[in-house]
């Protein structure tokens, strides 16, 4: 059953933190995880709670906890979560309610096309030089559209004949 709650302390610990290797988690991970894993119900166990948890078990000038640290944590909150049990039930319910669960990213800004938005960004609607920006597809061409690219031929723009001169040479 601790591997389980193990698999779930590393998605946890990782979550938010690209530097984060997973073996150690920071109070604002700990206490997403127990809001995310239904171990904070907001009456037993409160934010308040979980945080005075963390600073317990925590190492006095740590910001982190590993997961043996972690693994007291959730023994404590058990016994508050799981009144009337022993503590070894408790702990076994709290790896119930963590089993299988992932950060959630709830609330999250979604991306928005209302209104004026989708039609400015349709690049069929383009006109003028913007429009030579964009293929047919409405992919951007990169530095090509923005820029006149230059004929260094040697030959004036409106010569048919470019690139006929050595073969009337040879004759």
């Amino acid at each position: 059953m601790a591997s389980e709650a193990e698999k779930t302390f590393q998605r946890f610990a990782v979550f938010g933190e690209s530097s984060s290797s997973g073996t150690e988690m920071n109070n604002k991970n700990f206490s997403k995880l127990c809001k995310d894993c239904g171990i904070m119900d907001g009456k037993t166990v409160t934010s308040t709670d979980v945080d005075i948890v963390f600073s317990k078990v925590k190492a006095k000038n740590a910001r982190t906890i590993t997961f043996q640290q972690f693994q007291e944590a959730m023994k404590e909150l058990g016994q508050k979560r799981f009144k009337g049990k022993n503590p070894d039930e408790a702990l076994e319910d709290i790896y119930k309610l963590m089993e299988g669960k992932d950060p959630a990213t709830t609330g999250v800004t979604k991306t928005t096309t209302v209104g004026g938005v989708s039609r400015l960004t349709d690049t069929s609607k383009y006109t003028g030089t913007h429009k030579e920006r964009f293929d047919e597809s409405g992919k951007g061409k990169g530095i090509a559209g923005r820029e006149d690219m230059t004929d260094n031929s040697g030959y004036v723009s409106g010569y048919k004949g470019a690139g006929t001169y050595d073969k009337k040479g040879s004759k």
